[in-house]
Formats: C-alpha cells, structure tokens, sequence
C-alpha cells in the first residue's frame, strides 16, 4: 500500500468536503422539509413558538404532483446510412436494458430525489460477477444520493470536465473482503450520515467506502478507493482490459483446458511456451544440486495438449497476474451479423534479428500470428448526473423545495397560531366567589349562588377563535409556493374554477406542462447520456454475443443478437478501430406510448376516421386489433385470430364459388361447342341429302 498516495487523496477529499459542506448540510434541511419537520424558523427575536404541532406539508405535495413514472425510452441514430441498423439494434437492446434492471424504483427514486436536492446521481458500473452458462459479466446502475457525491470544487460546467470526483458508499464489511480481498473487521463507519438524513449512528457491520474517480495521464478514467487508512483498489486505468497472465512465460489464462491444436508449433510448443530443455539446463548449470526441475517428469506432469486452468498450459506455472492489455488477440475467426468474417490467426513473414542466409541477409521466416484487435475504452465517468433545472455556477441544479422553504415555514407558523386560537376559546362561566357548582355526568346540575344578588351574577361566555384571517392567509401562501414551481389546479387534477370547459382545463394543463418542460428536458438528457455510457460499457466488456428481443410491424416477438464486433471496423490502413459515432436522445412519444388508455382511444379515433381505411372492411379490422394488441387490449389478440379466421373462411367461400362459376362457365363454353357441331354435322347430313336428291332428279 502506497501510504502517501492514500493520504494525497484524504486530503484532496477534506479539501473538497470542507468546501461543499454548506451545500451537504443544506442537503440534510430539504429531506427534513419534505419529511414534514416540524421546526418554526424564528422571525422575531425571543421568539416564543419554535416548533408546530401540525404541519401542512406543501412541500411534498408540489414534489409528489410532478411525479412522472413513465421512463424515458432511447433513440439512437446512425451519422451513416449503412450503420442504420446498427442503430435499431442498440435501441432494442438498450429497451432490453431498461427491462432487465430495476428501472421502475431507480426512476421512482430519482423523481423524488432530484426535485428536492436539484438533482440526482446514476452510477453505472460492469459487474463481472452476473454470469450466465453463455455469457460474463452484466449492466448494474444505481441510484445515488447527492449527499454521497463530493464535486471537485470550482468545475461547474459538468462532471467530465472534472479532474476527478469522489463518492461515499456503505458497504457492509463482508462485502468488502468478498470483492477486495481485504480484511476490514477492525475498522469502524467513518461517514454513517450518508446513509440518510436523520443523523444514523455507525452500524459494527457497516464501513464507508471512498471511491475517488479521475482523469490518468492518457485521458483514461482511473480509480481510487479505501476505508478509513485501508487502501482497497487502486487502477490507473480503471476501464482498461485486464487478463491473467503467466509470471513466468506470459502466457494468457486459456478459458477451456486444452489450448487449441491449430497453436502447436512443429516442435509441440504453444507460441510463448519456453523451451523445457533450455529451462533445465539453465538451471542446471546455476546450482548443480538442485533437481526440482526434472525435463522428462515435466513432460509427464504437462500433457501435449495444455493442463487445467490452474498451472499454466505452456510453461507448467500456477502463478497468475493481472496485466492491462490494450489488444485482443484473435486465433479463431469471429463471425458477425452480416455474415462477414474477422479472420484470426495467419501467416506473416518475420524477419530474424540474429540469423542470416548464404547471402548475408536477414533470415525471413513465417510464423503463426492472431489477429490484434484493440479493446475498447469508454473513457468516461461513470457517473451521470441529472439535474432538476439548471443554474449557472452550481453543481446541482435548482432545489424546487429551496424556492418555497419561506412558504412552508410560514405555513408551519399560521397552522400553529390557528391551533392556538382554536384551543383557548371555548365557554367560560362567571360565578360569585362564595357560590358552588356541581359537576358530574348528570343533566341537572346544581349551583348554590348563596343569595338572590349573586345569582345575577352567574352567566356563561362563548370564547369563539377568528381564524377567518389567517385561513385566508393561508391560501395566499400556499398558491404562492404553487406560482414558484408552475403547478395549477389543472395540472393536479383539482377543481379550476378559472376553466370553464374541458378544453380550457386541457389548456391550462398544458400551460403548466409547459413551464415544468425544462424538467422534463433534463431528465431526457441524463437518460440519454446513460443510454450512450451503457452502450460504450457493452462495447467494451460484453464479449459475448448477447441475445435483442425487439417486435415487428405486426407487433410478433423479433429474436435478434448485439454482438460487439459488428462495431469493428478496418480502415484502408488495415487498421482496426471501434465504430461508436452513433447519437444518443430520448424518444419525445414514448410518454404517449406508454399510457395506453389514451393510445386505446386515439387508435379507436382513427379507426372511426377511416384512417386505417373502411372500417366495415375485414381487413381494415385486423390492422384495428393488431395495433390494439400491440398496446396490450384486453382480448385484442383472440378477437385478432377470430377475425383472420372469419376473413379466411371467407377468402376459402370465394374461391370455392369462383372455381364453381369456372367449371359452369366451361361446361356452358362445351354445350355450346357441341351445339356448334351438331349444327355443322346437321348442315352437312342436309346439303348431302340434297346432292343426292339432285343426282336422282337428273
């Protein structure tokens, strides 16, 4: 461990923390807002009233009203027309992605999150953990709380502009060894607040972990991370390609037991393998006593073939490490998608350094090489932030519950004062000082005035609270927190009285729509910027071919493969290089799409229309409940079938009564052929009647 490289980054932290402290405690103020706090902000001095008994939480009604749950779907297009299709299968596949993870609570949690604190973080990370029987590793993102992230102070302008950031995670102490390696049993939580924003106490199991991402030398991201004084990671280039390597030869790690034959040199070695005899001889001559390398039981013990994962097919070593590799060596062809073909291993020409021919010239042989191909690198933080309305030289966006922090103190303060009035008054009774009263559950209550003149004295006093004033007040104050953020009645579905018809009420809607816009542009670009982060993770760490089930015009499954290397492309050079020149957006429809009730209607709309063409026609229905089973109607895919069956059965009719109307057509046709015929025989028996009529006459 790199003691002064741990402490370099403990202070860059401090320093950083020290410098965003008032925005983190601000941080812990809007969650207890939102929460329904209690606390009277003091207006006056010797204020009297510092907490509320009751509390009117506009606050969260005006971030629960813009609650959206719809997830942005992704739009990607191709710069060129030949990668269109690419393009479609990056779009089904990231539709895939968004299926597969938990998008509904991550998206539920930022809807809440970013409207309070100005925004939200998205932490995308490859788990190399999530395999399959075909396939390594899988796509994790999470949602982060602001609180956990510490900006570089000063950059503004976004995080990849960033030299670096730091983020705080609680992690349990299991989970620490399970994927560092690293005994952390006798350190304690140094940061427990960030688990929420009621002041948690550290927890025994729990430690937090510090994970400094920044900018390397090469423009490459690279990685930090400890617990407390205990170093954890530390990658300087954090998304480079790592494989394990052999100490002693170099060899890569095979992933099957027996290396490929096709590799085997004509001496029986593997490209890389050392020669044993020379290794015995080496180290014979280096200490005559020593017997540990025994040529002929390594042959026995190393089988022609290659050995287990463990010990090293080449050399016979089971001594690993990971190394950066910025090539994949390719010995097998890689068929893609359309049909083209990455050649692997091949013959090159290598001209020897030390040996020479009868000429004096550099010996040329060839060698069976593999095709090097380089890894791809995102290069980019992989962390996104979203942001609730953008301000300029802020890191977070604009607080919505930091506009209308007054409003909700005041109203915090009236319902105080209202609940006060309310209490004290009530009835009161006036009775001499020498009279008594009784007081039990009986309806006849008894009073001894002692005399007739204190009797005149006695009488009761209703002490009724004007709270006309304040409730008044109260509005005012609550439509005002309403005018700060844009929300009207129409928007939260509550009665307007200022629209006076359904399409006015849909017009104020859409007024109040429009000033949350900036909302909603925000949110599209992080999702976008996360669609383009996933899609450069998948290209540089899914290997695998990876199964896209997308649907046709006919709204059928379509079964279809993401396979990484139909974006490897060669230039004239023979070069290979990456193809990620794709845009990344986020489809405007796809919140019309997803609320299938009013697409239920609008499909029924064109269908009345005659948009889909005669809505009488069989064929014109079958398209109608085809989109309907495409939106998920209810019985839309069995009333679908009946109607092609109905439209076949029909379809057989016609073809049965044009086939009857041939063969009448044709027996009429022959009739009359006949006809024909019998009249020509007839015409002839006559005219040879007739002749020999004639001759006889004669």
């Amino acid at each position: 461990m790199d003691k002064q490289k741990l402490r370099m980054w403990q202070e860059r932290l401090d320093r950083n923390e020290s410098q965003y402290d008032g925005e983190l405690s601000r941080m812990d103020a809007r969650e207890r807002q939102y929460a329904g706090g209690k606390d009277i902000r003091p207006m006056v001095k010797l204020e009297r009233m510092h907490k509320t008994p009751h509390v009117r939480n506009i606050s969260a009604e005006l971030v629960e009203a813009q609650v959206n749950s719809s997830i942005p779907q992704p739009k990607v297009t191709a710069r060129r027309e030949k990668d269109q299709r690419l393009a479609n299968i990056i779009e089904d596949m990231l539709r895939n992605e968004l299926d597969r993870m938990p998008f509904e609570q991550i998206n539920d949690m930022m809807e809440r999150t970013v409207p309070i604190q100005g925004g939200g973080i998205y932490l995308l990370e490859w788990d190399n953990t999530m395999r399959t029987h075909t396939t390594i590793g899988e796509l994790t993102i999470s949602a982060m709380h602001p609180k956990q992230v510490i900006p570089q102070d000063g950059v503004y302008t976004g995080i990849e502009d960033m030299d670096y950031i730091f983020l705080k995670v609680p992690q349990t102490k299991e989970y620490i060894f399970r994927r560092y390696g690293v005994d952390v049993s006798g350190e304690s939580e140094s940061d427990p607040d960030v688990k929420s924003a009621d002041g948690e106490t550290a927890e025994d199991d729990m430690v937090t972990q510090v994970m400094a991402f920044y900018r390397n030398d090469s423009g490459g991201i690279g990685l930090y991370s400890w617990v407390n004084n205990t170093e954890l990671e530390d990658l300087e280039d954090y998304q480079a390609r790592r494989l394990r390597r052999c100490k002693v030869c170099g060899a890569v790690e095979p992933m099957d037991a027996q290396p490929a034959e096709e590799r085997v040199m004509e001496d029986g070695r593997f490209p890389g393998m050392p020669d044993l005899a020379e290794m015995a001889a080496e180290a014979a001559e280096e200490d005559e006593d020593q017997d540990d390398l025994d040529l002929e039981e390594d042959r026995r013990e190393i089988p022609a073939g290659g050995g287990g994962r463990t010990v090293c097919p080449y050399c016979g070593s089971d001594e690993w490490e990971d190394q950066e590799e910025e090539y994949q060596e390719v010995w097998f062809d890689i068929q893609r998608s359309d049909g083209s073909v990455i050649q692997g291993q091949h013959v090159e020409p290598m001209v020897s350094k030390t040996e020479v021919d009868e000429s004096g010239q550099p010996l040329v042989y060839r060698e069976v090489v593999p095709t090097k191909v380089p890894f791809y690198k995102p290069n980019i933080y992989p962390v996104i932030l979203q942001k609730n309305v953008s301000v300029y030289g802020r890191f977070l966006g604009d607080s919505d519950l930091d506009k209308i922090e007054s409003q909700q103190n005041t109203t915090n303060r009236i319902e105080a004062k209202i609940i006060e009035k309310l209490v004290k008054s009530g009835s009161y009774i006036t009775l001499p000082d020498d009279a008594s009263i009784r007081v039990d559950s009986e309806d006849m209550k008894i009073i001894r005035p002692g005399s007739a003149a204190n009797k005149a004295l006695i009488d009761v006093y209703d002490m009724q609270a004007n709270v006309e004033y304040d409730l008044a007040y109260l509005a005012q104050v609550y439509e005002e927190a309403r005018q700060e953020i844009g929300i009207t009645d129409s928007f939260q579905g509550r009665q307007d009285s200022t629209a006076t018809s359904g399409k006015a009420k849909e017009f104020a809607a859409a007024q109040s729509a429009g000033r949350l816009e900036s909302k909603r542009i925000m949110k599209d670009a992080a999702y976008a910027a996360l669609f383009e982060a996933m899609f450069k993770f998948k290209l540089a760490y899914a290997d695998e071919p990876r199964p896209v089930v997308s649907r046709d015009m006919n709204g059928n499954p379509l079964y279809e493969t993401f396979n990484k290397y139909d974006f490897l492309e060669q230039d004239d050079a023979g070069n290979w290089y990456w193809n990620d020149n794709f845009i990344f957006g986020c489809d405007t429809s796809a919140p019309l799409a997803n609320n299938r009730e009013a697409m239920w209607q609008e499909t029924r709309m064109n269908l009345q229309t005659g948009a889909f063409g005669d809505p009488a026609s069989l064929d014109t229905l079958i398209l109608f409940w085809t989109k309907m089973d495409m939106l998920h109607y209810p019985g839309a895919g069995e009333t679908k079938r009946y109607l092609e069956e109905k439209l076949r059965a029909q379809q057989e009719q016609q073809q049965a009564m044009m086939a009857m109307a041939a063969r009448q057509q044709q027996a009429q046709q022959a009739g009359a052929e006949r006809e024909v015929v019998a009249g020509v025989l007839q015409k002839a028996k006559q005219d040879a009647q007739a002749a020999a009529q004639q001759q006889r006459t004669v």
